[in-house]
């Protein structure tokens, strides 16, 4: 059973790091604004396009994947700071629409009202996901009671308070995560771009496009290193299987890298990977083509040892700081063991799944997106 739950985490961890990563799409979003024409802005537009189903695919993945393999999680969590999560999946929702109908002939709004919507999925959606991540390593208010669902009048497991996550978007150390996603997935988002539009003015394009990386990448590494100088002196919770009670452990996730070294020695490959990708994506016009693969691999790296650090060695990795014994662990918030087995041999099929999302983001990545492709089609975004 533990050999599952433990798989069953690094399955989940993985999935938050490709989220993460899939968030260049949000953060190019946020650069439509700053597009120096119509002709420019329909070029972004459409580059970033063609994979926004993959990011809003692979929230709903990790998502239902959260609900089969820890259920209590899944109820504590969206089912009690439903607020923020609200807001986060209707920022999607505004981003479905606004590729679908921001071409449209004759469309209800006009296009920079969906150009709006769509910078407001690639704000709100990120920092807000980063706020999400962050209340699992911080805490949040909340108490859990398994008996209250036999209670025909009020059948809910956790009780939040009354702002029900809305709390977290005013706590400033999850805000400092959040606002690192934002900034990493503008410094990908123009990495993606950098690597995929074909610009008439290409000489002028690129020089634009390594100014924006440099001063988007700098941000967020300011604000990833306040996050983990936050994360690395903040207090965790660890269960005390003597007593059976959680207790707060100074340094706890800086103990987990350490005390668990093959994950620290991943974690600081994945950053050096991301610092390389985006300083010589910036730097190097040679290197526009591989920047973003060497950026966007790290961060995989990078926000899987994060998610792993949060949950093993015995880690609360969503603690109540109100009642701190209802905390979540891998151990007392999982499925069955027959649930986690049956959907474990499930995901012997993943490596056909891979195979099949390489395909496909190939195809729809080639040829690239040029002015005249898109004047001989009729599917424009």
């Amino acid at each position: 059973m533990e050999a599952l739950q433990i798989y069953w985490w690094f399955v989940i961890s993985l999935l938050g790091g490709l989220l993460v990563f899939l968030l260049f799409v949000q953060g190019g979003q946020t650069m439509i604004w700053s597009a120096e024409n119509e002709e420019r802005k329909r070029l972004y537009v459409n580059v970033l396009g063609r994979k926004w189903e993959l990011t809003f695919t692979t929230l709903v993945t990790f998502g239902g994947a959260f609900f089969a393999s820890f259920p209590l999680y899944y109820s504590t969590s969206f089912g009690g700071a439903y607020w923020l999560w609200m807001l986060i999946l209707f920022s999607f929702i505004l981003q479905a629409v606004s590729y679908e109908f921001r071409s449209k002939p004759a469309n209800l709004f006009g296009q920079r009202t969906y150009d709006m919507f769509l910078w407001i999925n690639g704000f709100v959606g990120c920092v807000l996901l980063g706020v999400a991540v962050g209340m699992q390593f911080f805490g949040a208010e909340f108490f859990i009671s398994r008996q209250s669902i036999l209670d025909a009048g009020s059948p809910v497991i956790s009780v939040w308070n009354d702002s029900h996550g809305l709390e977290q978007v005013f706590s400033w150390r999850p805000l400092v995560l959040g606002f690192a996603v934002y900034f990493l997935a503008r410094t990908l988002g123009v990495l993606f771009l950098y690597r995929n539009v074909s610009d008439p003015k290409e000489e002028e394009f690129c020089k634009l496009c390594r100014k924006r990386i440099l001063v988007n990448g700098v941000v967020f590494v300011f604000l990833f290193l306040a996050f983990l100088g936050v994360l690395f002196t903040a207090n965790g919770y660890s269960l005390d299987e003597t007593t059976g009670h959680f207790e707060q452990i100074p340094y706890k996730y800086l103990f987990n890298l350490i005390e668990m070294w093959w994950i620290g020695a991943l974690f600081l490959i994945g950053v050096l990977a991301v610092l390389y990708g985006v300083l010589r994506g910036a730097l190097d016009p040679k290197f526009r083509g591989a920047a973003f693969w060497w950026a966007g691999i790290g961060v995989v790296v990078v926000v899987t040892c994060l998610f792993c650090i949060s949950g093993y060695n015995n880690t609360a990795y969503l603690p109540s700081t109100s009642n701190p014994d209802c905390s979540l662990t891998i151990a007392n918030s999982s499925s069955t063991e027959f649930t986690l087995t049956v959907m474990a041999w499930v995901t012997l099929l993943l490596p056909v799944v891979i195979g099949y999302i390489a395909y496909v983001w190939h195809k729809m990545t080639n040829p690239p997106v040029t002015d005249a492709e898109m004047r001989s089609t009729d599917h424009n975004y």
